[in-house]
């Protein structure tokens, strides 16, 4: 069963353990910003920190392990077309954009609103909110620490492929920013996939 994801539009789904969730950029350079969650229990939650830590690498790609907070396995990325996939970035809000854009973009819907719309639905509220993964979005690091938004190293159609180590809840902001390159300013759709049996919320 598969789906597409609007521009802008928050999704979510709980994939069971061993099931795979294929995330398909359709057009290229979208950054589509991630959550993981324990689908029963939802203090069980991905942690950029741990999952930086067991890597020791702030980049993700085939072999990557999505950990939670106690560095238990969540989801593994078992295939990947881009092969650089951010976790330090955080997810835009409209006080973020305010500091880095200016106050005229105060009104824009942002992925932190998608993230508290969609988590709603699963008893979600701003306080359970955590770091994100931003697939396909490129944030080189520079020597001196500075972060950079820039284009992304994805193409039309790449695919990345992620393995349910747990049943887990995925929320999925396909992110609405137009102020940085991270989707060539352009918010466009993309495509997720799940086995038959995954509960999927459209």
């Amino acid at each position: 069963m598969s789906i597409t994801v609007t521009p802008r539009a928050p999704w979510s789904g709980v994939v069971p353990a061993g099931h795979t969730l294929t995330i398909t950029d359709l057009d290229g350079n979208q950054a589509v910003d991630t959550l993981f969650y324990g689908a029963d229990d939802h203090t069980i939650r991905y942690s950029a920190q741990t999952t930086i830590a067991a890597q020791g690498n702030i980049f993700l790609g085939t072999g990557s392990v999505i950990r939670d907070q106690e560095s238990r396995p969540m989801m593994t990325i078992v295939s990947d077309e881009v092969g650089r996939h951010d976790t330090i970035g955080g997810a835009c809000s409209q006080e973020s954009n305010t500091l880095r854009y200016g106050h005229h973009t105060k009104h824009q819907h942002a992925c932190v609103e998608n993230f508290l719309i969609e988590g709603s639905r699963h008893g979600l509220g701003k306080r359970d909110l955590v770091g994100n993964v931003n697939f396909y979005m490129h944030v080189p690091v520079d020597a001196d620490g500075t972060l950079g938004i820039v284009d992304g190293l994805s193409a039309p159609g790449r695919k990345i492929v992620l393995r349910a180590e747990i049943d887990a809840l995925v929320l999925i902001s396909n992110c609405p920013q137009i102020n940085n390159p991270c989707n060539g300013f352009d918010p466009s759709a993309v495509s997720l996939a799940v086995s038959e049996t995954a509960e999927l919320i459209a």
